[in-house]
């Protein structure tokens, strides 16, 4: 039997240690890179993309840059994810590594007991390193001609929580007896390729998202549920009815459900509650985890630090516990 990937040394490529030996100027050096790729770390005014800037470091050491142009003054994190970043840039690659090594995601006060912070700071920086991550997933369109994808939905939040005594129990499962924060996950899934995930009240109302994510002359696979049945008008349809079978006459959503495989044990293992407002970076974040699980940890790191940078300052938690609004 072949080694896992996971198992192997070619997945394991950066230890938190490594990271933690890091000088402030190799952490300095590190975001640079990433940073400004184009100039090999020479800093870049973010105002008006010229390379005529110079140091002018604060009198408490922490590096900032000013233009000779337009004489603005900026630092690495300026204008990204991590801008009035308050942890010094070798935490934040940590935080980066653990989060990458977790498979299955990490949780806010795991990682706020790793790093010594606080609940509140560890659950605003993870959600922005799944902000990031959903930059990958920005205007993706999965399938073409002679291509296959195949999508499911999974439910996810409004739990209602039983009775005591049995004869005043409900059936959870109807809608009557729902407490309407219950979200349907809908799943977009590439054979040997992407994912890409979307939230929905139900997943009927996922067919308009789905016939402007998918190429025409893509087969789809689904399960019976009556929400695809739209479909067929648009689409080769093949589908399967899982109280027969899993697999059937080539049909499947084996690749769909192993996304709800992760994100279940996301939910279960890690974090316990993924719902509301936050139900989409949840998801997002298993698609990026499940479309690059092949990747190894260091790679992994890397990339999510590209983005992370390369990405404005975040659109739902730059001042989030302070209830700022951003224009």
């Amino acid at each position: 039997m072949s080694q896992h990937f996971l198992l192997s040394k070619a997945a394991k490529t950066l230890t938190l240690a490594q990271v933690m030996r890091l000088s402030d100027s190799e952490a300095e050096a590190m975001f640079r890179r990433v940073r400004w790729p184009e100039s090999e770390g020479e800093p870049v005014c973010p105002k008006c993309g010229t390379l005529d800037a110079y140091e002018c470091r604060r009198p408490n050491g922490a590096n900032r840059f000013r233009c000779s142009t337009c004489r603005k003054d900026f630092t690495i994190t300026s204008g990204t994810l991590f801008a009035s970043h308050k942890l010094p840039l070798r935490g934040y690659l940590a935080a980066i590594a653990i989060f990458c090594n977790e498979v299955k995601g990490k949780s806010a006060l795991a990682l706020s007991r790793d790093l010594g912070l606080s609940y509140k700071s560890a659950f605003v920086l993870l959600h922005k390193l799944r902000e990031a991550m959903a930059e990958e997933l920005r205007g993706r369109t999965l399938g073409g001609e002679g291509k296959t994808v195949e999508i499911d939905g999974g439910h996810f939040g409004g739990y209602v929580k039983p009775a005591n005594m049995k004869e005043h129990r409900r059936d959870r499962r109807l809608l009557r007896n729902m407490n309407g924060k219950r979200k349907a996950v809908v799943i977009i899934r590439e054979r040997d390729g992407k994912s890409l995930p979307a939230v929905f009240r139900t997943e009927g109302q996922a067919l308009r998202f789905i016939q402007s994510r998918v190429a025409k002359g893509t087969t789809i696979q689904a399960d019976d549920a009556p929400g695809w049945n739209e479909l067929h008008t648009r689409f080769e349809m093949k589908r399967i009815n899982h109280e027969v079978a899993y697999s059937q006459d080539g049909a499947c959503t084996n690749w769909a459900e192993e996304f709800f495989s992760r994100m279940r044990r996301m939910e279960i293992g890690h974090h316990h509650h993924i719902a509301g407002a936050y139900l989409l970076r949840y998801a997002q974040e298993a698609s990026w985890r499940e479309d690059n699980r092949r990747m190894s940890n260091g790679e992994q790191t890397h990339r999510i630090a590209g983005l992370a940078v390369k990405r404005g300052k975040s659109v739902d938690f730059t001042g989030y516990w302070q209830r700022h609004v951003q224009d």
